[in-house]
């Protein structure tokens, strides 16, 4: 797996934007689209507003972009806990896209077990049977999760499914996801993981025994198309 430590966090998320541009220039010039998967959190809040600047901006084909998300807390769409509604204000307010091609995790009036069925159809009618992502940016919990894919839960089992949706106990709400074999199915995936509350599951994902029950990251396959980026304090 491709690992890159850096020491200036701003540093970091400006190649993580290069490489957003580098690759959406790539997909679109080889089937004419950019089909991408976003996670929430600070990470990626930093990228987006960064990719809204007029340097990046400017230079990108949102027109030709598909926007999905990784996962999401299942809560209304302008609720503060939201991915979307993060993603909207740092990025997707600002660009000239489709709401046609903008598909929130999320829809009133449908359990979330059913908007998960729903949510893969939508992927399906975009990427086809395939079903392979053109970047994914994912992050990592303190305790080794990525997506909803938290330790000890049922859904690291999955592999049939390219989304579910389950009641996550300890934070007392459903979540909604995307799950292992469409995840590992994208062209290419981008980890960002960084501080010393990090460190040890950082370790343990990539040099520790494969317990992706303790530590769902471990799931994400290493191989060309995964990067990490990470600073030192939780670099290996």
């Amino acid at each position: 797996m491709n690992i890159t430590i850096f020491n200036d966090l701003d540093v970091l998320y400006k190649r993580a934007a290069d490489l957003f541009v580098e690759l959406s220039e790539k997909a679109i010039q080889k089937h004419g689209k950019f089909v991408i998967a976003l996670s929430g959190g600070s990470s990626p809040k930093a990228i987006f507003s960064l990719l809204a600047t007029p340097e990046y901006a400017e230079r990108i084909e949102w027109s030709k972009f598909y926007f999905f998300w990784v996962d999401e807390r299942w809560v209304s769409l302008d609720d503060e806990k939201s991915n979307f509604k993060m993603t909207l204000e740092t990025l997707l307010d600002k660009i000239p896209v489709s709401k046609n091609q903008i598909f929130p995790m999320y829809k009133d009036g449908i359990e979330p077990e059913h908007y998960a069925k729903e949510y893969e159809d939508q992927i399906r009618n975009v990427l086809g049977a395939d079903g392979i992502f053109d970047f994914i940016l994912l992050g990592m919990g303190d305790d080794g999760h990525t997506a909803s894919l938290f330790p000890g839960e049922k859904i690291l089992e999955e592999k049939e499914k390219w989304v579910d949706a389950y009641y996550l106990k300890p934070q007392e709400m459903y979540r909604i996801t995307l799950t292992e074999p469409i995840i590992n199915k994208a062209e290419n995936i981008l980890i960002i993981t960084f501080g010393k509350s990090k460190k040890y599951a950082l370790n343990e994902v990539l040099n520790g025994k494969y317990n992706p029950k303790l530590y769902p990251l471990q799931l994400i396959e290493k191989r060309n198309g995964v990067k990490i980026f990470t600073d030192e304090e939780a670099g290996i």
